[in-house]
């Protein structure tokens, strides 16, 4: 009878595809056939995340579902409109989209290139904030010509916080504790479980990455508003503003719903214009250039482990395994058709051991001839920056959170909650050190001191090897090391990147370090490549494969998660199994 069942699922999931795969065929042959109006106004959709794989990542959603364009689709394709004659405007929509500020910035940098070919660019948002921080999404608007807010939205341009949660009181409360160490005082991961607030090299560092980020940040705003720096910090200290205080502040150009910015749009551009969303507007533009040199293009998102990278269909978070990418970095590197790589980092680290498999395909590819230039996005800290060091070249926006040249290791010890749920443990064991891992026993001298080694060893590891790749002596690495984040503008005066910039920059570099001419056309594959609707559907009916349907399985220290789960969260939220630590800290989702 089960096999029956899985029969019938499978051939009712194949009769639905197929009606799928017919309904979309006749809507991507009907919008690919359809040419680009005359006068077209781009239309594009900034109030959601643009991701770095698309809306459903690699998945069996990505081919079923019309997604919208990844980021760097989405960047070419402005791009490639500033270029086209038919293109005569463009108008988004902007809103609390979350993206990190490095991601906004590639899209400021898209924006701003198209303003350059002279056309104009409208931005309109509800609200920037609506009620709550608004920083990134006026940021983001501000690159934009003319500025529209929905008369009853707000501008909550607050200037930046970092937030960070501290576990001590808890874990004194549960009776659990924390053996943790580190490499070095910046790291922070022990600090979270040990401490109740900032240790003083944290708050440092924290406040060093705020005010850089703010720097950039009223830069932006001054340059697209034409205000000064000092006038736009002032605007900050006295921010949120109404709809019409910001009027009045000269922060929007007018108090517009979306309707009547249409309608600015057609009296500033001609009734017979046509609006045309960016995700069309890519079907349809013809490749009217041949390519003339093929890029690879390899992503390490999310945080780094051994194995298959994973996509959470539901979630859309994505993890780097090295199992996946070092494949993608060998097939590329023996292609003949390839004549560079693109790595695009976008990772707060992970796994030592999974970093240093995917490090060693990068130094391979460059071995087989193919330059490697990494491009990162919002974080490419700690493994996702050991990763990084052997490319040929490193490119960095300069809101990006990088570094972190640190490590972290130990265990959270529970023997205390287990007593206080009336639970006691024995063991047996053939080894003094069979023990060095268990979450019910703490280290005894040896072990700790057996401890301490280890994370001597991978830290001088880390640090040399980082130095090979970027060409860097000791001293000098271990100035900018120490486990601390630096923000990409930071990063570049310390040797840790060697440019400033995104989409543009990075082709420009893979041009230079790979010998391709100036004006040749360059398509980038994807590795690796898009599985087939039929294979993607299988592995999920079989539950193999690289997609995951259900939320991300912890291994904590001393595989805590498996006997506890709360700790087992702490340690995962902690970055634990990351080396996230100060990471976690000054990420986006703690950067409001």
């Amino acid at each position: 009878m089960r096999i029956i069942r899985i029969f019938l699922m499978f051939v009712g999931a194949l009769a639905t595809l197929a009606a799928v795969g017919v309904a979309a065929a006749l809507f991507l042959f009907s919008t690919r056939t359809a040419p680009v109006p005359e006068k077209t106004v781009l239309t594009l959709d900034l109030d959601r995340n643009v991701s770095e794989l698309g809306g459903g990542g690699l998945t069996l959603w990505t081919q079923i579902r019309k997604t919208p364009p990844t980021l760097w689709e989405t960047v070419a394709a402005i791009e490639r409109a500033a270029r086209d004659e038919r293109v005569v405007g463009l108008v988004a929509r902007v809103g609390a989209s979350g993206m990190g500020l490095a991601r906004i910035q590639e899209l400021r940098d898209a924006v701003r290139a198209f303003r350059q070919s002279g056309k104009p660019t409208y931005a309109f948002a509800e609200s920037f904030g609506d009620f709550g921080p608004g920083n990134g999404a006026y940021y983001l608007a501000a690159a934009f010509e003319y500025v529209y807010l929905q008369p009853s939205g707000n501008v909550g341009l607050t200037g930046l916080l970092a937030e960070s949660y501290f576990l001590k009181g808890t874990l004194e409360k549960l009776g659990v504790r924390p053996r943790l160490n580190q490499r070095e005082e910046y790291k922070g991961i022990k600090e979270l479980f040990t401490e109740s607030g900032f240790t003083g090299p944290q708050r440092e560092a924290v406040g060093r990455i705020l005010e850089s980020l703010t720097e950039q940040l009223t830069a932006g705003v001054s340059e697209g508003r034409g205000l000064s720096r000092a006038a736009v910090r002032d605007l900050m200290q006295q921010a949120p503003f109404s709809a019409r205080e910001a009027l009045k502040a000269d922060l929007v150009d007018g108090l517009r719903y979306r309707d009547q910015v249409d309608e600015v749009v057609r009296y500033a551009l001609g009734n017979d214009i046509e609006f045309l969303p960016l995700t069309d507007y890519r079907r349809r533009a013809e490749d009217t250039e041949e390519d003339t040199a093929t890029v690879a293009l390899i992503h390490g998102l999310g945080q780094i482990h051994r194995g298959r990278s994973r996509h959470q269909a539901f979630t859309g978070a994505d993890s780097m395994g090295s199992d996946t990418v070092a494949r993608a970095f060998r097939r590329a590197a023996s292609d003949k058709d390839v004549d560079a790589i693109i790595f695009r980092i976008d990772s707060p680290g992970g796994s030592y051991v999974a970093s240093d498999v995917i490090r060693r395909e990068v130094v391979r590819a460059r071995r087989r001839g193919k330059p490697v230039v990494v491009s990162m996005g919002n974080v490419a800290g700690s493994g996702g920056y050991f990763v990084a060091a052997p490319a040929n070249r490193i490119v960095a926006q300069p809101g990006t959170l990088t570094g972190s040249i640190g490590v972290a290791a130990g265990k959270v010890v529970t023997d205390g909650l287990w007593e206080k749920l009336g639970v006691s443990w024995d063991h047996a064991a053939e080894n003094t050190n069979a023990t060095f891992w268990s979450a019910v026993r703490d280290y005894d001298p040896e072990q700790e001191q057996r401890l301490e080694h280890l994370l001597d060893a991978v830290y001088e590891d880390f640090v040399f090897k980082v130095g090979l790749g970027r060409k860097l002596s000791r001293e000098q690495v271990l100035a900018a090391a120490k486990g601390r984040v630096w923000t990409g503008a930071d990063a570049k005066d310390r040797g840790l990147v060697d440019e400033l910039g995104g989409y543009a920059a990075t082709l420009q570099a893979v041009r230079e370090e790979a010998g391709i001419a100036p004006d040749a056309v360059i398509h980038l594959r994807l590795f690796p490549r898009r599985k087939s609707t039929l294979r993607l559907l299988a592995e999920e009916l079989t539950g193999e494969g690289d997609v995951d349907m259900g939320l991300p399985i912890t291994h904590a220290t001393g595989k805590t998660a498996s006997r506890l789960r709360l700790v087992g969260e702490l340690a995962r939220l902690a970055g634990l199994e990351g080396s996230r630590g100060l990471l976690e800290m000054a990420l986006p989702e703690r950067l409001r």
